[in-house]
């Protein structure tokens, strides 16, 4: 199989994955290569995401670097192979990247954890609630753009209906739940959509209120994507600039933490749900 030209974030990862593999064995790609029987270019290549690997290569890789850690090289082989195409890859000529890779990571992630300040989760978002989100992109999408973004989001919340389901917990700041955002009959469609997606058994909504207590962050949108192992695991932050994933262990750490004390202020489901239902009464 030609090398890729554009690899995806998740071939990015297990080449990056591969090269940490190496380099705690103490090993130049030169070495490496030898041991493997292939050439310095090669090692490069597939350590970029460039040139796909097959299972097999992953196991001989892990074998050559002294890596004991079963479940680490379980994981990685299932990433290797020719990439299947997925439903975000029809997106590809319309989307930026980051958000092909988005849906990517959403698709193989084992569980999903999401925090907002400002913001309702984009997986909890109705149709009204997100249009009139990307009405306010700066600078204007036009409207074909709005409509790709748009379906593109519906498409990505389908993993919380699937089958095994993955646990998605999100916590969500009470300002985000009074922002208003397309006028008061989108916002209760919104908050009553909350409170539904909320009674799914793999769904956990929680709600931090006003004045309930401090809580770390300053309004960053956080996704956490966790892996088959944590090591695999995955943040993304949104930014003005687009998606930024974060995948060091000291950032995972970190995030982890933040995530944690974020769900220890905030008021449990059932308790949630009852505010959410009184902010829709308001409206």
């Amino acid at each position: 199989m030609p090398p890729s030209i554009n690899p995806t974030l998740r071939q990015r990862r297990l080449g990056t994955e591969l090269r940490k593999l190496r380099e705690h064995a103490g090993l130049t790609a030169t070495a490496a290569a030898t041991f493997l029987g292939l050439k310095q270019g090669q090692i490069s290549s597939i350590e970029a995401g460039r040139y796909p690997v097959s299972a097999d290569r992953v196991r001989a890789f892990a074998r050559s670097y002294n890596c004991a850690d079963g479940p680490l090289i379980d994981a990685l082989a299932s990433m290797t192979g020719g990439r299947k195409r997925g439903w975000w890859d029809e997106y590809r000529e319309h989307l930026p990247a980051s958000l092909i890779d988005l849906a990517e990571l959403e698709h193989h992630a084992s569980q999903l954890r999401v925090a907002l300040v400002i913001h309702i989760p984009a997986l909890l978002q109705t149709t009204d609630h997100a249009r009139a989100l990307f009405r306010e992109v700066v600078p204007p999408l036009r409207q074909y753009e709005i409509e790709h973004r748009l379906t593109h989001r519906m498409k990505r919340q389908e993993i919380l209906y699937r089958a095994p389901s993955i646990p998605y917990t999100a916590v969500i700041h009470e300002s985000a739940l009074r922002m208003g955002i397309g006028g008061p009959a989108v916002s209760r469609t919104q908050l009553k959509h909350l409170i539904e997606m909320s009674e799914l058994p793999n769904v956990s909504v929680r709600v931090i209120p006003f004045g309930h207590t401090p809580f770390p962050g300053t309004g960053q949108s956080v996704d956490y994507l966790a892996g088959p192992v944590p090591r695999l695991d995955t943040v993304q932050l949104d930014t003005h600039h687009g998606c930024e994933f974060l995948d060091a262990e000291a950032q995972l750490a970190k995030y982890r933490q933040v995530l944690d004390r974020m769900e220890h202020g905030a008021l449990a489901p059932s308790p949630s749900r009852d505010l959410i239902h009184h902010l829709t009464q308001e409206l």
